[in-house]
């Protein structure tokens, strides 16, 4: 089993391959590295560090470096060669997320070289819909404007902590979330329904590539929720994304009740497992 780095020379058609066999689970990786599957940059200018796992010339494996550490779906021999390589780095990342059974054993044989977690999720289904919602979408949830920056911002805010456990303001005053958020709103992948200046849904298509489109920052106002606003929200971005892309996915913590409740109610199914390591 070989460890070693991406190289602009490695076969593009090769790595294609290997990711599309899950699109959805892959998705992450899919995202960072398409311009440089599409020959559209150079693999120096795409963001991140990018391994890759072989074993008699095959691949086993792509794992991503990044403000995450993102690995692709792989066998315990693959975790084995992987850790014993990222145990000789310091950690680079805030968080390990990907296939339950990829990252809780190599978080086993990491944690003693990188220290302890502040959190870890043991069990975030990660979720799938290739058709129609089966209910009736918000037809108020619209594209946000850059304008509304200002006003999605807090929302996006208290989304993030209620899910992640810390506020994105802790890091830089929140500059590098602000920025993102102003980034998605710009490509027309931010959405919410808004009344007399009061966001009361919001969510936003994170990742897009042609086989997945990724949803993310499922948000409702507290004083909304169990009315029916949630559900009818996420069956409007579910068919905003189903024009980005030929699947729409998204992934939860399994102890979010409710919000699994609303997903299932929307016609979402399992595809698979994802756990994270947060730091």
């Amino acid at each position: 089993m070989f460890v070693r780095s991406l190289v602009e020379d490695d076969s593009r058609d090769s790595i294609r391959e290997f990711l599309e066999r899950d699109c959805v689970t892959n998705a992450f990786i899919i995202s960072r590295l398409v311009r440089w599957l599409d020959r559209e940059l150079p693999l120096s200018r795409v963001a991140g560090e990018f391994w890759i796992v072989e074993s008699a010339g095959k691949i086993q494996a792509v794992l991503y470096i990044g403000a995450n550490l993102v690995p692709t779906p792989c066998d315990e021999r693959v975790v084995d060669a992987l850790a014993s390589r990222l145990a000789q780095e310091p950690r680079r990342s805030s968080s390990i997320v990907g296939p339950a059974n990829v990252v809780h054993p190599l978080w086993d044989q990491l944690q003693s070289a990188w220290g302890s977690a502040r959190a870890i999720r043991q069990e975030q289904p990660l979720l799938i819909i290739r058709g129609a919602p089966l209910v009736v979408p918000d037809r108020k949830v619209r594209a946000v404007e850059p304008v509304e920056l200002s006003l999605i911002f807090p929302a996006a805010v208290e989304m993030f902590t209620e899910e992640v456990g810390i506020s994105p303001t802790d890091f830089d005053n929140g500059a590098s979330f602000r920025s993102r958020l102003a980034e998605l709103i710009v490509q027309g992948r931010a959405f919410a329904h808004i009344e007399n200046g009061n966001v009361l849904f919001k969510a936003e298509v994170g990742i897009v590539t042609p086989g997945s489109a990724q949803i993310q920052g499922v948000w409702t106002a507290p004083d909304r929720r169990g009315q029916g606003v949630g559900s009818a929200g996420v069956a409007a971005i579910v068919l905003e994304a189903l024009r980005m892309s030929d699947a729409v996915s998204l992934y939860v913590n399994d102890f979010n009740k409710s919000a699994l409740r609303v997903y299932e109610k929307v016609g979402f199914t399992r595809h698979g497992t994802l756990a994270s390591v947060l730091f």
